[in-house]
């Protein structure tokens, strides 16, 4: 959709002229963009999952951009993109000349970014743009509605959580989201109304964000997710020329439960790897005090209490906790067990990419197991199995 919808298209012109001077304009053509995702998404945008929406996937949005927020930094870097050639053509004869309006708009851009230098290279529209957006941004998170919706702007802002919306979108190999998962992760993501107020089947009262499903004792998706997360990590192993099985024999806690998967053959220092998986809820009213000022606090948290629950595994291991959370944040381990398993992955497959498609995969998992805790609220019907592709 970010590569497709309407500003892509509109780029030569908004770099071309001085587009950002007719905000009547600017205005008829964001709503333009947002009457289109209302429809195509089936989600109803208020002013704050708008905004959000139209920033960067990098800085917690989808990566639509609105006119209005692209029109001076594209105009500006490519006025100074254009100076050289303007000075060879005409100063010969006229002496240095500046392009029309680019002063007005270097002063628009200083006002509206007080205290910030400008781009060390004016080329650069990334660079005019990435002030804005943080502007934007910060915006947000300063008049956040509640603790639940500040932990959801950190979260959603991290690297790992925009995952899933960089995947390639293929039935065949895994990786298309079905209409129904998309709608549930963007309102997720964006804050946005999941559902009408409804009775949980546990008896709790669910409200229209539907934050409720992610943590229900009854989660209809964390079955599933749990499986399809330690699926993709095992058929990493095995990509990465490393043996490995899931629930492992022979390595079982005081109270009976055994490790998520081990390697069959020495990861590191001549001994296999061990790593037990877990998701967490980003919102869950328990995390909240944490998510709130850290992002991943929660996964950081539930990769502490896995490391305790296997502190008698032995020298003869090593153990990786890989912690994440229902709105992307991965915790310290499992951030460093994937640095070491994507580098693999790069040198066995000659891919520099191997490694972030592995990092897609646990993203969209996720995703999908959201979407079931989500629908596994409602009084009936859909079929959650069709959501993974188990």
């Amino acid at each position: 959709m970010k590569h497709c919808l309407f500003v892509p298209k509109f780029t030569y012109i908004l770099r071309g002229s001085h587009f950002w001077k007719h905000p009547t304009l600017i205005s008829n053509l964001d709503n333009l963009i947002l009457e289109t995702l209302t429809t195509v998404f089936n989600i109803s945008f208020g002013e704050r999952t708008w905004t959000q929406a139209s920033l960067p996937v990098r800085l917690g949005g989808l990566g639509i951009r609105k006119i209005s927020s692209v029109a001076l930094p594209a105009f500006l870097a490519s006025v100074h993109g254009a100076q050289n050639l303007i000075g060879k053509i005409l100063a010969p004869s006229l002496g240095v000349l500046e392009a029309a309006h680019c002063s007005e708009a270097k002063n628009v851009w200083s006002l509206t970014c007080p205290n910030t230098d400008p781009p060390v290279n004016p080329c650069s529209q990334r660079q005019w743009d990435e002030p804005l957006c943080r502007l934007t941004r910060n915006s947000l998170l300063e008049t956040a509605l509640s603790p639940t919706d500040r932990a959801r702007l950190i979260a959603t802002a991290e690297w790992e959580s925009g995952l899933w919306l960089q995947a390639l979108p293929s039935p065949t190999i895994g990786t298309l989201l079905d209409n129904s998962t998309f709608r549930l992760a963007t309102c997720l993501r964006i804050g946005a109304s999941t559902n009408m107020p409804h009775r949980c089947q546990c008896g709790v009262m669910v409200d229209n964000l539907g934050h409720h499903g992610l943590s229900c004792s009854r989660s209809a998706g964390r079955i599933p997710r749990h499986a399809s997360i330690n699926d993709v990590i095992r058929r990493a192993f095995v990509s990465a020329k490393v043996p490995a099985l899931l629930e492992p024999n022979g390595l079982v806690r005081d109270d009976g439960k055994r490790p998520d998967g081990m390697t069959l053959v020495p990861w590191s220092m001549g001994r296999p790897l061990v790593w037990d998986a877990t998701c967490v809820d980003t919102l869950a009213p328990s995390h909240i005090p944490g998510t709130k000022v850290d992002a991943g606090a929660a996964a950081s948290s539930a990769e502490s209490l896995k490391r305790r629950k296997y502190v008698n595994l032995g020298s003869s291991y090593i153990f990786a906790a890989f912690g994440v959370e229902t709105l992307g944040p991965w915790g310290p381990s499992a951030r460093r067990l994937y640095k070491e398993l994507a580098k693999r992955l790069i040198e066995a497959s000659g891919d520099q990419r191997a490694g972030l498609y592995f990092a897609q995969r646990i993203s969209i998992a996720i995703q999908r197991g959201n979407a079931a805790s989500l629908l596994g609220t409602l009084p009936s019907g859909l079929d959650l199995g069709q959501i993974f592709y188990l």
